[in-house]
């Protein structure tokens, strides 16, 4: 299975990229209701300056980063959440309207 997975990804440099992301932001997601779970609040960060964090970690060249996730006891309640969009246009059936 692994030989097939490779040969699949193999010379797809978006597609490997795109995989990791998705594949980092189920970790994160994970690792956000598993913290919320231990009593613990959570945060996904971005805004960063990617290459400078990389270059501090001393990331290899076959990593990328996603995010962080800031991990802790709050301090004070979170801020409200803006409003959200309704259903209907946050979830499509079948097909995107004309």
């Amino acid at each position: 299975m692994v030989r097939t997975i490779r040969d699949f990804y193999a010379g797809r440099e978006a597609m490997q990229r795109d995989e990791a992301m998705r594949s980092c932001g189920l970790v994160a997601q994970t690792l956000m209701l598993a913290a919320q779970g231990l009593g613990y609040g959570s945060c996904p960060m971005d805004g960063f300056d990617f290459p400078r964090v990389g270059a501090l970690l001393r990331l290899p060249d076959d990593h990328v980063l996603s995010m962080f996730v800031a991990v802790g006891r709050p301090l004070q309640p979170a801020h409200p959440r803006g409003g959200r969009i309704p259903r209907a246009e946050a979830v499509i059936r079948d097909r995107f309207p004309r």
